[in-house]
C-alpha cells in the first residue's frame, strides 16, 4: 500500500473516530464500525486492515477499538 493512500485512509478512518467521539462511550465504537461498513468499499477496508495488522499506527483508538466489528473482506 502506498503511503499516499495509507495516510488518506488514516485521515479518514480518524475523522469518522472524531465525529463519534461525541456519542456515549458505549455506542461510539459502533458507530464508528457501522459507517464504516456502510459506507466504505471493500477495497478500503481491505487496506484500512492490512493498516492495522501492521500494527496501526496513526489511527485513533476508537477505530482500533471499533475495528472488531468492521466486516473484513475477503483477500483480493
Amino acid at each position: 500500500m502506498s503511503v499516499n493512500t495509507n495516510a488518506k485512509l488514516i485521515y479518514m478512518a480518524n475523522q469518522i473516530a472524531t465525529f463519534f467521539q461525541s456519542q456515549p462511550a458505549n455506542e461510539a465504537a459502533q458507530g464508528v464500525a457501522t459507517h464504516i461498513n456502510k459506507y466504505w468499499e471493500s477495497r478500503m477496508r481491505r487496506k484500512l486492515f492490512e493498516h492495522i495488522e501492521h500494527g496501526g499506527e496513526g489511527l485513533n483508538p476508537l477505530v482500533l477499538e471499533a475495528a472488531p466489528n468492521i466486516r473484513k473482506p475477503e483477500a483480493a
